[in-house]
């Protein structure tokens, strides 16, 4: 059977953005006959934090958090099926550790998306309109393309987030983001000061602390927490990334998800525990020979910042005291996390999207944020609607098929509803 021609076709769906979540997505419909969809991505090839693969980190979910196990255990796109494929199945079967390292989850992903027809790279979305007459949505790219689709899912992701004071500062400081790509030219400063109190900042930490003594640089790191908290991750409060808690928290009041936005902050941009004891033991042994030039600074937000003949000023007060202070850095790293922007391509059709009191999309249980309730759906950017089970990779392929249960009008995957020993609500 002959395709049509892109300029009549109209597609089930066009997802646009393609991290982990869009492309369990493309894997996951890729069986299914009744679903036309495409995906789009403006990257050449597939990426994931290239910048934060320091040796040996690795994922803080298990491997069954990939792709597509989770909703198909049967998929031929699982991660076990791709060590099968690439012959180190047995090799992690010995190594008895059920976190893949962070290179290793990217090769994966890269594997996946090789095999897959749906996804086109090189292609960035320019403008979304909507076709009141058709009843479809015109995707058109900056490559001179217009994709017709009955349906749009947002994958574009979360870019790195840069504290407003630092919006304008010049020099050469990162976002933790482009580490590995800057990491010599930093050990080649006389001090560096990490910002940030998250994983990627408890990974980069030690990395530089490791290598303090071959650079000599003074190595600061600072965070507004009053500590360096661990991620929690007992099992009873892993439930609280379950259908049950997604429902709960869900039908909360808007005050009350966003107040628990703040607190649950610990639940998933906490530090691996084991990491933080290995920081202090790395700190003890290396203070054997005498102080290390290291400060960690808790309790200290950044208010201000400048750069000037080289060095950095950084304007920090300690909240806890109410005092302010200075410190300064010739190399400066933001571990200061990542933050959803809407897409400039989505307002043509601003008036089709829902929005919170704060102007946020006010994202539907099935993650529909346009009007219909069932026309554009979301992937990640939901923690103030959907609880830390917004960028949790484990539950990704939970929501995906439950949007593919959107797209077809019925459930092809079985989408849990109960799976918590707990209860969360009266």
């Amino acid at each position: 059977m002959t395709a049509l021609p892109e300029a009549t076709r109209v597609h089930d769906f066009v997802g646009i953005g393609l991290g982990p979540f869009n492309l369990g997505l493309a894997c996951l419909s890729e069986p299914i006959a009744e679903l036309d969809g495409v995906f789009l991505e403006s990257k050449p090839d597939f990426e994931w934090h290239s910048g934060m693969f320091l040796e040996g980190a690795h994922l803080q979910t298990p491997f069954m958090s990939d792709l597509v196990t989770l909703a198909d255990p049967t998929s031929p796109y699982s991660f076990l099926n791709y060590l099968k494929e690439s012959g180190r199945l047995y090799s992690f079967y010995i190594r008895e550790n059920f976190y893949p390292l962070r290179v290793e989850y990217d090769a994966y992903c890269r594997w996946a998306a090789s095999k897959l027809s749906s996804v086109r790279f090189d292609t960035t979305v320019a403008e979304v309109t909507y076709d009141e007459s058709a009843g479809v949505y015109a995707v058109r790219t900056r490559e001179g393309d217009t994709l017709r689709a009955r349906h749009l899912v947002l994958g574009t992701g979360t870019p790195p987030h840069i504290p407003e004071a630092c919006a304008d500062l010049g020099g050469d400081f990162i976002h933790n983001s482009r580490y590995m790509q800057h990491k010599q030219e930093l050990q080649a400063k006389e001090s560096i000061t990490l910002v940030g109190s998250g994983q990627s900042a408890a990974e980069i930490y030690y990395d530089l602390l490791s290598e303090i003594d071959v650079h000599g640089y003074q190595l600061n790191w600072v965070t507004r927490s009053p500590r360096f908290f661990p991620l929690e991750y007992t099992k009873l409060t892993l439930e609280m990334t379950s259908p049950e808690y997604v429902d709960y928290f869900h039908a909360l009041p808007e005050p009350t998800r966003y107040r628990l936005q703040t607190e649950q902050k610990g639940l998933f941009k906490g530090i691996d525990g084991d990491l933080v004891d290995e920081i202090f033991d790395l700190l003890y042994q290396k203070n054997l020979g005498g102080p290390v030039p290291t400060r960690l600074l808790t309790n200290s937000s950044l208010d201000s910042a400048r750069y000037e003949n080289g060095t950095y000023t950084l304007g920090l007060r300690q909240e806890e005291q109410g005092k302010d202070y200075e410190l300064h850095s010739a190399g400066l790293i933001l571990a200061t996390g990542y933050k959803y922007a809407e897409p400039e391509f989505l307002k043509p059709v601003r008036d089709r999207l829902r929005y919170d009191t704060r102007g946020n999309f006010d994202v539907a249980r099935n993650y529909a944020v346009d009007t219909t309730g069932r026309g554009i759906f979301l992937q990640n950017a939901g923690v103030h609607t959907h609880s830390i089970t917004s960028p949790d990779l484990g539950m990704g392929a939970y929501r995906n098929a439950s949007i593919i249960r959107e797209l077809l009008g019925t459930e092809y995957y079985p989408v849990e509803k109960t799976i918590a020993f707990q209860e969360f609500a009266v």
